[in-house]
């Protein structure tokens, strides 16, 4: 038994089940960090993107109706296209933040951003492990002695 907790308690040595764990790839991120994060990327999206193209396009199609160049709905008015430029300028302004907030979350060590953790992972349906994108000499080492102890 004894010999059990000790191979437990010292994780480098024992191998998992599909070979040797990298011990850079098990870093740690904490979900308050993640939450931080999230609500940091979706405050800055809406208030330095989504909001400001949103106004933005809203303000040229008036102008546009306005001036003539556009016709308003005879039924409904300049309404439609108004609010068809709103919510157009919105999602364009929350796409156009994806790059930055990928870079905040690479930043606290989840390499792909959000939904890297999704069903269609990099091991299959439904896996949430992170894995080590990296390959350093001591791994490598760990990789090659298992197999041959294994045979």
């Amino acid at each position: 038994m004894k010999t059990e907790e000790a191979t437990a308690a010292a994780p480098d040595s024992a191998p998992t089940k599909q070979g040797w764990k990298c011990p850079l790839s098990d870093a740690h991120v904490h979900r308050e960090d993640v939450r931080k994060v999230w609500k940091e990327c979706q405050e800055e999206s809406f208030w330095y993107r989504a909001l400001p193209l949103s106004l933005g396009s809203m303000t040229v199609t008036g102008g546009l109706i306005y001036s003539g160049v556009w016709k308003s709905s005879a039924r409904f008015g300049p309404f439609p296209k108004l609010a068809v430029a709103g919510i157009l300028g919105f999602a364009v302004g929350k796409v156009s933040y994806a790059g930055t907030c990928r870079r905040k979350f690479q930043e606290i060590g989840i390499q792909d951003g959000p939904g890297s953790w999704s069903r269609k992972g990099p091991s299959g349906p439904g896996s949430r492990n992170r894995h080590c994108h990296h390959e350093c000499e001591e791994c490598k080492k760990k990789t090659q002695s298992v197999p041959a102890e294994q045979a």
